[in-house]
């Protein structure tokens, strides 16, 4: 099926211990779909991941975060492990990085622990979505309402629970990165920045 992704670049934001198969198998199918993707890291070089129970490859860093712009990016990806989210979430330019998707109303996807980044990012609140069993009372505190689902899809942001659910989970995301929903998350995000506008300057 033709989602209408030919031609796009999606953001893949991580650092040293990602879990592999988060990346690699989501990222094929984009690929395959005809999207570009970048792997985006505060460091240059090479991006080590991390395979069930020891380190994996190595893989090499497109952009560094200190020179990428979200703005180049139709979509983002943000895989899972334990290591990886863990350290962006302390890093201010990748906090920043993923709140500027939210703000431009476009579309992200968040596997396992990655949903750390969007709670550090404070755009939880009010969303569905799942995660990793042991974020669940973390993403509750935050605002958010969590259900246990192989894949769950709310306003542009796709959410997973394991790699387990990869699958899943790459299906909806090739659907959801898709032009058509894109254009419509686009709309959304412009009618509710007018009408916080209004509601402003009807003050």
């Amino acid at each position: 099926m033709n989602h209408y992704i030919k031609g796009k670049t999606v953001a893949i934001l991580v650092a040293n211990g990602f879990e592999q198969a988060e990346l690699v198998e989501p990222r094929k199918a984009l690929v395959q779909a005809g999207a570009a993707t970048h792997i985006i890291s505060p460091e240059g070089g090479k991006v080590r991941a991390w395979n069930e129970n020891d380190f994996g490859d190595s893989y090499p860093v497109d952009i560094k975060l200190s020179a990428a712009n979200p703005d180049n990016y139709a979509a983002l990806l943000l895989p899972g492990g334990v290591l990886s989210p863990d350290t962006l979430r302390t890093i201010p330019e990748a906090v920043a990085f993923v709140h500027n998707f939210f703000d431009a109303g476009k579309p992200v996807a968040a596997i396992c622990h990655g949903p750390q980044l969007l709670i550090e990012a404070d755009v939880v609140r009010g969303r569905t979505l799942t995660s990793f069993p042991s974020l669940k009372a973390d993403l509750i505190n935050a605002g958010a309402i969590w259900v246990d689902e192989a894949v769950v899809t709310d306003h542009g942001l796709v959410t997973s629970r394991h790699p387990a659910d990869i699958p899943q989970f790459t299906a909806k995301i090739i659907e959801t990165f898709s032009e058509e929903y894109y254009a419509v998350q686009q709309e959304s995000a412009a009618s509710s920045k007018r009408l916080f506008q209004a509601k402003n300057l009807a003050r």
